[in-house]
């Protein structure tokens, strides 16, 4: 059906107001009125009318929160009002402090108390309606603009009152727990460093280039306070909480007004009960003056205001009978004890294991089969234990002597904690070494994982990687669940990987201390495999960001017999063994940097390759001969020295401007 002008522009309007309308109901209101088939639709035919009529699109279309282009880097934002941080107190005898030095400075206060949620502190700015800038809290008086980004939380409105001439918000973006778990699972299986916690994800997720990168990460907001406002007059915290629902923002959830320090703690402790039940993490609950006059006579110190504390749970800890402990054998020998405890329900699910990493840590924790230990979750996500309680073992668990898979005799080096099954031909390395050798960080031979490894091991159709490479169709398709196009699929990826870059096949043969950067600047420095192979352990110490126990490593395992014949076998079928250099130009020539903490959005080895890419090399470790350290958050001891040395410090933003 043919459809002119002003009949696009008038659905136009119509689909976008329909859609805003409904996506409001399911992303901030929890409820929808139509189904995601029907959502779908509408919006299908709103793209299709845009693409039609481009002139029509508008700012507030759903189809414009993802999109945008890629940014090089975020621009500073100063903020008009500061976003400051709160007082914190970890005691239900500091929250009564609060409330009687409150009650000593203004007359019959009352608070707010609502949750305090565990995330990544934004500001949206709002000039006549739409939204103008999204930023960052940064250091609270200057903060990065991410408005793209921001743009792509769903429950974020793009418009609100157009009668208000300015309002600035301020909200908590957050990753749920359900998309947190999904990611580093995501992360996990393509051999990536996962984020430690749903906030560290959200704050990442937050400074990507790319919006479409942002939007994939299913970021959610809670709007919590208003910094400034035109047009409309506010005189409490609760009445601005209630009108900031009522213009379509997602407020902090479960707000409160009461009156004293007992109806502030019943909160708390109701607060607290559910902590672990939401579908969000919280760290605390906020407690806060309502009434914006009194908090104008408490006033602030330098640092955070006199009329708010922020109230801090303590992590969840409990305690569990060990009933014994596994040994895992890893794909390098090393044997990692695990503790099975009986279940207990632990920062909102049920753990029963934990990695006991060592024998020196078992040792140091005194633990033993049949002892009462106590187990928390390490940034409420990853189980550990933290030590026996109740003696009821004999003595302290000791590993065995023997490898618990192929009964060959253990061994400890003095230069590490680990014991390792020397036996290359343990089941249970090999298992683990094909794995690897598959994944994504090393020959990347998509549809072979974990379980379909196994099949091919149980079948005795493999029982090394170079095995891979001799499979048939006919073979695979007598097993069980295999079918003619995964087959097909299978055999097309193990073809294609014989093709993948050296760096990538060394990286796979899974050698001690070797991972996917040092084994590019082995391909660096020596170009071929045989080249590589025959190289002396003084020759690879010479690699700069290489150690003596990285080089006897290298050198100790291309030396081996098995290795050998393995390596043999893969030049038989094809696999590329020479390795062919990406540098784009030198600026970076004879340039050496080290890179320490967590980059705002580069992963390592992608900064590490934007430095080989422009001729320089990335060292491990700080010297006198290092000429930029490349430093992000947490950055620990390798900043401390660069700047005792004098070293010039980077940011990421700074890194990037050098190689535009």
């Amino acid at each position: 059906m043919q459809i002119n002008e002003t009949e696009a522009k008038k659905r136009i309007d119509e689909l976008v107001e329909l859609l805003n309308y409904h996506a409001h109901l399911y992303y901030v209101e929890d409820t929808n009125e139509i189904s995601d088939y029907e959502y779908d639709m509408l919006q299908r035919e709103l793209k299709e009318l845009e693409t039609a009529f481009p002139q029509y699109v508008r700012k507030d279309s759903p189809t414009q929160r993802v999109g945008g282009a890629a940014v090089s880097g975020f621009e500073k934002v100063t903020h008009k009002v500061q976003m400051g941080s709160l007082q914190d107190v970890f005691s239900f005898d500091e929250v009564r402090s609060f409330v009687e030095t409150v009650k000593k400075s203004v007359e019959d206060p009352q608070f707010v108390v609502e949750p305090k949620i565990d995330g990544l502190s934004v500001s949206l700015e709002y000039h006549n309606g739409e939204l103008a800038v999204g930023s960052t809290r940064g250091d609270g008086f200057v903060g990065e603009d991410v408005t793209g980004n921001l743009k792509t939380v769903k429950s974020i409105p793009l418009n609100i009152d157009k009668e208000l001439a300015l309002i600035e918000v301020r909200g908590e973006t957050y990753m749920p727990k359900e998309v947190f778990l999904k990611l580093v699972k995501q992360q996990e299986d393509n051999d990536e460093q996962p984020f430690k916690n749903p906030r560290n994800a959200a704050a990442g997720s937050l400074r990507q280039k790319d919006p479409k990168i942002a939007a994939k990460r299913q970021l959610d907001i809670f709007v919590f306070n208003v910094q400034q406002i035109e047009g409309k007059q506010l005189t409490s915290h609760k009445q601005s909480l209630d009108y900031l629902k009522e213009l379509g923002f997602k407020t902090v959830p479960g707000y409160v007004r009461v009156s004293t320090a007992d109806e502030i703690i019943a909160q708390i402790e109701k607060i607290g009960e559910k902590r672990f039940d939401l579908a969000y993490d919280i760290d605390g609950v906020v407690i806060k003056v309502d009434d914006f006059r009194q908090r104008e006579i408490l006033g602030s110190t330098a640092k955070v205001p006199k009329w708010a504390v922020a109230y801090k749970f303590p992590p969840e800890e409990k305690n569990s009978k060990l009933l014994d402990i596994e040994l895992n054998v890893g794909r390098t020998g090393a044997v990692t004890p695990v503790a099975v405890f009986e279940p207990v329900f632990l920062a909102g699910t049920i753990v029963s294991r934990a990695t006991l990493h060592n024998q020196d840590f078992i040792s140091e924790k005194n633990i033993s089969i049949g002892d009462i230990i106590r187990v928390r979750k390490a940034g409420d996500i990853i189980p550990e234990v933290l030590g026996t309680v109740e003696k009821h073992g004999d003595g302290v668990f000791t590993l065995p002597d023997k490898c618990p898979v192929c009964g060959t005799a253990l061994v400890r080096s003095e230069e590490e904690a680990a014991i390792r099954c020397p036996n290359v031909d343990c089941p249970a390395q090999i298992f683990r070494s094909i794995v690897h050798f598959a994944s994504k960080g090393a020959m990347n031979i998509d549809g072979l994982g974990p379980q379909i490894v196994r099949v091919l091991l149980d079948n005795k159709l493999i029982c090394s990687v170079a095995d891979l490479y001799t499979l048939k169709t006919a073979d695979l398709m007598e097993l069980d669940n295999f079918k003619e196009k995964s087959v097909s699929n299978l055999l097309t990826a193990i073809e294609n990987s014989k093709h993948n870059t050296l760096d990538r096949l060394v990286f796979a043969l899974g050698i001690r201390n070797i991972g996917q950067a040092s084994a590019k600047l082995l391909c660096d420095k020596f170009g071929d495999l045989d080249n590589i192979m025959s190289a002396s352990a003084e020759d690879i110490s010479d690699i700069d960001g290489f150690g003596e126990v990285m080089a006897q490593s290298v050198y100790k395992a291309f030396h081996e017999e098995h290795m050998i014949k393995l390596v043999q076998r893969l030049k038989e079928y094809g696999l590329n063994t020479e390795y062919v250099k990406t540098q784009v130009d030198d600026r970076f020539a004879g340039k050496t940097f080290v890179l320490t903490g967590t980059l705002p959005t580069l992963k390592r080895d992608e900064a590490k390759a934007l430095i080989e890419k422009y001729g320089g090399k990335a060292s491990g470790s700080v010297s006198k001969k290092t000429d930029y350290v490349l430093a992000g958050e947490e950055a620990g001891s390798k900043l401390t020295k660069a700047q005792q040395l004098g070293i010039p410090v980077i940011t990421e933003e700074q890194f990037m401007q050098m190689i535009k």
